[in-house]
């Protein structure tokens, strides 16, 4: 990605210390530069405040207030991110629960506990970069 802009990713996840260990492990990538939101609401405020869009939004599942999936729909069809590729974190591995997730259309689904270490790695095996 040299000479490009970095890839923009938003993080949002209800669990500080998930979302600081996200941010350490991306803060590794200097070609990603990662926003990160504790709830639906606070996401939601970041993008209504500026004019940055991500280009790939990672979110947990299950979230108090508005889950992944409900604020993934709310980015979709109100802020213009239809066609940028979303990614689930969740600890909900069942089957059942990631066959849902799928046909929800994600990109993919990280299963927590993930490896911080290769977790840069995987977001760009997403995105093809």
């Amino acid at each position: 990605m040299s000479g490009q802009a970095p890839l923009a990713l938003l993080y949002v996840d209800d669990d500080a210390d998930i979302r600081h260990i996200v941010k350490l492990a991306v803060s590794l990538d200097r070609a990603m530069d990662l926003r990160a939101a504790g709830s639906a609401a606070e996401a939601l405020a970041l993008l209504d405040a500026s004019d940055w869009r991500p280009d790939v939004i990672m979110l947990d599942v299950m979230m108090p207030k508005m889950s992944g999936p409900e604020l993934m729909q709310t980015l979709r069809n109100s802020y213009g991110l239809q066609g940028k590729p979303f990614i689930f974190i969740t600890a909900m591995g069942r089957e059942m629960d990631l066959a849902s997730y799928r046909k929800l259309g994600v990109a993919d689904i990280i299963l927590k506990p993930f490896n911080p270490i290769t977790l840069a790695q995987h977001i760009r095996k997403v995105v093809n970069i």
